[in-house]
């Protein structure tokens, strides 16, 4: 899968992996042809452990083949100034051609310079600067400085799957970002489903955004907007998905507020109640 993710995750969450659209840059050796696939940038081509075929990079491969390429097992490449076949390196044994500004030994990654750095730990280059990130161990990946000690750890949440579009997240391309509850949606997944008016996590059914002022909306709407007279008396057992409180509350075809947070990500648990006497 890719090397990381594109640029600029939302809410600061997980470091964003290198693999942004090719973008031009300084050409990685004088005279150097540079290719500009949709991927990176680089001065060599990969040729493919699996099926020996030559590809500017592994997702170049994986598109037109119906097998995926491992970068892990690289050992050549193919120089895009004088096609000298050699050993995977950083520079051209032949030419001289320098095939990357930043170049990974580990995930045989070529591309122009972009802050990239590799993380052990996640196992692939991340686009950094590496200062700026760290290692969650528990969450396993790396996220924002300030996000330690400011988070919900997940054990190896990365390791999931967007619970959106069910594509992997921790060696995608695409921005990730980190909702409250601690879990992970990709950008776009999260900005479309968002969008459309959800606003709990997918996973947890947790509220993914404040909605405080909404609540106090809601109540407003519900203490102005009264019951007939047959249901004025009906309370309703209720579990809250943002503090898992078990309680229960007045029946209102509006809402069903937790009395313990206050909140109306309610779920209701069995059917309606009359309370004795009040029939």
């Amino acid at each position: 899968m890719g090397e990381g993710r594109d640029k600029g995750p939302a809410r600061s969450g997980p470091s964003p992996g290198y693999g942004l659209m090719a973008a031009a840059g300084p050409e990685p050796g004088p005279g150097a042809p540079l290719l500009n696939c949709a991927h990176y940038s680089r001065s060599c081509r990969l040729k493919a452990p699996c099926c020996g075929k030559f590809y500017t990079c592994r997702l170049c491969h994986d598109d037109v083949e119906n097998h995926q390429l491992d970068r892990f097992k690289v050992t050549q490449v193919q120089c895009a100034k004088c096609e000298t076949v050699q050993q995977v390196k950083r520079t051209c044994e032949s030419c001289e051609t320098v095939f990357g500004e930043y170049y990974c030994d580990t995930c045989h990654l070529f591309d122009v310079d972009k802050k990239q750095y590799h993380c052990p730990p996640c196992g692939i280059c991340r686009i950094g600067p590496e200062d700026n990130f760290f290692h969650c161990v528990k969450c396993n990946l790396c996220l924002a400085t300030h996000l330690r000690g400011n988070h919900k750890c997940v054990e190896n949440v990365s390791r999931q799957n967007c619970p959106v579009c069910m594509e992997d997240i921790h060696t995608s391309r695409i921005g990730a970002h980190v909702l409250t509850c601690g879990h992970l949606l990709h950008k776009t997944c999260y900005e479309m489903l968002f969008n459309k008016g959800a606003y709990r996590c997918p996973l947890c059914m947790q509220s993914a955004v404040d909605m405080t002022k909404y609540w106090e909306e809601l109540d407003t709407e519900i203490a102005q907007t009264a019951m007939p007279s047959d249901y004025q008396n009906m309370v309703v057992k209720i579990m809250c998905n943002d503090c898992q409180l078990h309680s229960t509350t007045p029946f209102h075809v509006l809402g069903l507020k937790c009395s313990g947070c206050g909140s109306y990500n309610t779920a209701q648990d069995g059917g309606l109640i009359t309370l004795q006497g009040q029939q």
